[in-house]
């Protein structure tokens, strides 16, 4: 039997986490052996979780089959995005500065902020009364 040639990427957003394993083909995707359309649901979705392939110019050359767990759907979109980034990279290094230059490589760190005690919420406060 042949080796199934595959390039992996691991992308994270928030709480979420993608596994995208990018393998030779004509530009099927699927997300958690879904059709792509029928898990991202909007246009930004879509946009965000295609950006990589798009920006390479390599959305036709493979198949994406993506794992994603955890957190909403915008964060895991956002996190396929990461993680296709990264599997590109392992295919050709020579994309790293188109990538870059497109922030597609750089981790957004920004997550939910805690919520404060004596508080309502992270930053909403219980209603304040003069008298």
């Amino acid at each position: 039997m042949a080796d199934l040639v595959q390039y992996y990427g691991t992308g994270r957003r928030k709480s979420s986490i993608a596994r995208v394993f990018l393998r030779p083909g004509n530009g099927k995707f699927t997300v958690n052996e879904r059709e792509f359309d029928k898990y991202f649901v909007t246009d930004a979705q879509r946009v965000s979780a295609k950006s990589a392939l798009v920006s390479s110019e390599t959305g036709t050359t493979f198949d994406v089959v993506a794992t994603v767990h955890g957190g909403g759907v915008n964060g895991q979109a956002d996190a396929v995005k990461m993680g296709i980034a990264r599997a590109l990279l392992e295919f050709n290094v020579e994309l790293r500065k188109k990538l870059k230059g497109e922030g597609l490589l750089s981790r957004d760190a920004r997550g939910k902020e805690r919520k404060k005690y004596g508080q309502k919420g992270a930053r909403k406060r219980f209603q304040f009364s003069k008298r």
